[in-house]
């Protein structure tokens, strides 16, 4: 009995790809999905049990992704929206980190500028066939019960308005697929998952941090995150799916500013 243990300990101390053993990899990921979308993920599913067990259908109660920090203050809120947006990408910087640890750096993931125009080009393709099908599903859900209503911006009408909306589009893209992809893919197959199992942890997790806007959302997140999944092991790099989700967020926090009260289909808070 006392060799097995060894043994198990052994094989969890092990080097793999990097010099690095098993137990370091494991509670590395670990760690760096409890300081980004790991966490986001459990706040994600708090957030929903309070939205069910709360009065009245989903549908009545709303989702606000970019609200205003300090109200009737432009020039404080714009120091919080930019101070928002810097810090959610220090996981980023720490994946970077890691990864150069290993000689290799994002470049490892596909991350960088060696295909800018494979990247723009098949990321927009991946936009235009993915952004229409989610806007069907979340009416869809919203309309079922099953989903709250999504405000993407409720900002307030001064100049920065849209570059920070911008910004935060590009922001989430860059955060989402390097660490829920090509970040979490690299260690979990470095642990020893099978291909499958990667895929369904990765496009889990993708699902429940999107919790927060109902079934809905959890579903629809899950369902891409299954198809940039599949993307990115055949192209082998996050880029396209960077600039596929940016492109995505972009519309919809954009075109919400812009069409929010002026069109019918469109539910407002």
């Amino acid at each position: 009995m006392g060799t097995g243990v060894r043994s198990q300990a052994r094989g969890a101390d092990a080097p793999v790809e990097g010099g690095l053993s098993r137990r370091m990899l494991r509670n590395e990921t670990l760690l760096v999905l409890a300081l980004s979308l790991g966490a986001s993920g459990l706040s994600a599913l708090i957030s929903f049990i309070g939205s069910v067990t709360r009065p009245g259908g989903l549908k009545d109660q709303t989702a606000n992704l970019n609200s205003s920090a300090a109200p009737g203050r432009p020039w404080l809120d714009l120091a919080w929206q930019l101070f928002g947006i810097s810090t959610a990408l220090v996981p980023v910087a720490l994946v970077a980190h890691l990864l150069l640890r290993e000689g290799t750096g994002l470049r490892a993931i596909g991350f960088d500028r060696d295909r800018p125009r494979f990247d723009l080009a098949w990321g927009a393709t991946v936009a235009a066939a993915i952004g229409g099908t989610g806007l069907l599903l979340y009416l869809g859900a919203r309309a079922a019960g099953g989903n709250l209503t999504v405000v993407p911006e409720s900002l307030p009408d001064v100049w920065w308005k849209i570059p920070v909306l911008i910004a935060s589009a590009v922001q989430n893209a860059v955060l989402e697929e390097v660490i829920v992809v090509g970040y979490l893919l690299r260690r979990l197959g470095q642990l020893g998952w099978t291909p499958m199992a990667a895929l369904l942890a990765s496009s889990v997790l993708r699902g429940s941090y999107h919790l927060y806007q109902g079934i809905g959302g959890f579903f629809g997140n899950l369902a891409m995150g299954v198809i940039f999944v599949l993307l990115y092991r055949r192209w082998g790099r996050v880029g396209p799916l960077v600039a596929a989700h940016a492109l995505i967020d972009i519309v919809a926090f954009v075109g919400y500013a812009l069409l929010a009260g002026r069109v019918d289909w469109l539910p407002t808070a």
